[in-house]
């Protein structure tokens, strides 16, 4: 009978030439600074979904550190992933509460607490469900070309809110250029160390051109330094408890099969990179993932799900080392308990934040391009064909489906379009 968790060896080899598998282990100094750069890479989008939702972001940030550590040990540390804020709750959140996203904290908080704790419950139920029967259902749901677009869409649906936020302006527009520019010259131009951490030191980089070019030369908003000696070292957030509404968990609890798709394309975007199957880690990851959702909204933070981002992260780094994302949590949640950290990354310039983006987006979105090239999809046929354009143009659009006061969102309206699809024209090879 095989361990909870694998023997991890120490990492033989250059990763230029093999990548780092998720039983192995770098030297603590590169872990440590690798574990940083996965950290960095999830806050923009777990700060800026609790923003959104009215909750408290450094409240986000602890939970996700905490999340994710749980995570890792609930999987048996075989599956590399970083647990952040959720954008698939935004619009549920914002229906069930009526709360305006962006407008501030959000007056009916505890009612949308209730709804992300029950959807935490039934997603943990499925994952059970597939441990005690397997998954050959989930992939038969969900087959190479449905996963692939899924994972491909979460990438292009964010791509216009991201470009949105510079639009109309030249110099942050030019900002953002510089920072993919950045990272885009760490990746092609150097290597070991240095290459492997592009997005931690192209942003780096982008940020003291930003504050040269402002604070220095007075082009674009220069950037305010005052509020980080004004906020505290440490400070533990503010929690909350929730309230069970009806009304707001029929809207909410949906969500759990758009993380179990979210989930299933991560681990089938981490297997293709990393040519392990991750497939048998399913059931224990849908649980794992469900317990941390329904953990982060008993005490008062979002829903949880495994980071595209991060996908992202390990892609161009070519490190899948599961050892990576403890350091990353516990990282984490030594941001969430400090307000002046949360003052530092505050004063990141709009556009530099929406150049790593950029960068970041589109890694994920050609992991979903990998999987339909590893598991060799053919194009040539119909079905093949038409789940996947249809897929990717409904995601990318943001072609948001309402049923009453459901609404699917862009990605949840794709993420259920492929799967229908799928299953439909399915029915013409059992004729």
């Amino acid at each position: 009978m095989s361990s909870w968790f694998p023997k991890w060896q120490p990492y033989q080899g250059t990763v230029d030439h093999r990548p780092v598998a998720t039983n192995e282990y770098l030297p603590p100094l590169q872990s440590a600074v690798l574990g940083v750069q996965h950290a960095f890479a999830m806050f923009g989008s777990t700060v800026l979904a609790p923003l959104l939702m009215g909750f408290s972001p450094n409240l986000a940030i602890l939970m996700s550190g905490i999340c994710t550590i749980l995570f890792f040990f609930m999987t048996g540390g075989r599956v590399p992933s970083y647990l952040g804020s959720s954008f698939a709750f935004i619009g549920v959140v914002a229906a069930a509460t009526g709360h305006i996203t962006g407008s501030g904290a959000n007056p009916n908080l505890s009612v949308a607490l209730g709804g992300i704790v029950v959807c935490g419950i039934v997603y943990a139920l499925i994952g059970f469900a597939v441990m005690l029967t397997g998954t050959r259902w989930i992939e038969k749901l969900m087959p190479p070309v449905v996963t692939g677009a899924i994972v491909m869409i979460i990438g292009l649906n964010l791509a216009p809110v991201t470009i949105k936020g510079v639009a109309g302006q030249p110099f942050e527009m030019w900002m953002a250029l510089t920072t993919v520019l950045s990272m885009g010259i760490i990746a092609v131009f150097t290597k070991g160390l240095l290459q492997r951490l592009l997005l931690l030191i192209g942003l780096l980089i982008a940020y003291a051109i930003y504050a040269i070019a402002s604070n220095g030369l007075g082009y674009g908003k220069p950037i305010d330094f005052s509020q980080i000696s004004a906020a505290p070292w440490f400070g533990v957030p503010s929690f909350s408890h929730p309230t069970f509404d009806l009304n707001a968990i029929l809207i909410i609890a949906p969500v759990a099969l758009i993380l179990v798709a979210e989930n299933l394309g991560h681990i089938k975007a981490v297997g293709a990179m990393t040519g392990e199957n991750l497939t048998p880690q399913l059931g224990k990851a849908f649980v794992a993932d469900g317990v941390a959702t329904t953990l982060s909204g008993g005490v008062g933070a979002p829903g949880m799900t495994t980071y595209g981002e991060n996908i992202g992260v390990m892609a161009v780094t070519r490190v899948y080392s599961t050892l990576v994302f403890v350091i990353a949590g516990v990282f984490a949640i030594i941001l969430g308990l400090s307000p002046k950290f949360g003052a530092v990354i505050s004063t990141i310039p709009n556009a530099v934040l929406t150049g790593a983006s950029i960068v970041v987006f589109g890694l994920i979105t050609i992991a979903g391009a990998k999987i339909w090239i590893e598991n060799k999809v053919d194009f040539s046929n119909n079905k093949n064909l038409i789940v996947a354009s249809v897929t990717i143009i409904l995601g990318a659009g943001n072609f948001e489906l309402l049923f009453g006061n459901f609404n699917l969102g862009g990605i949840g309206t794709a993420t259920f379009a492929a799967i229908f699809l799928n299953l439909l024209f399915n029915l013409k090879d059992k004729n």
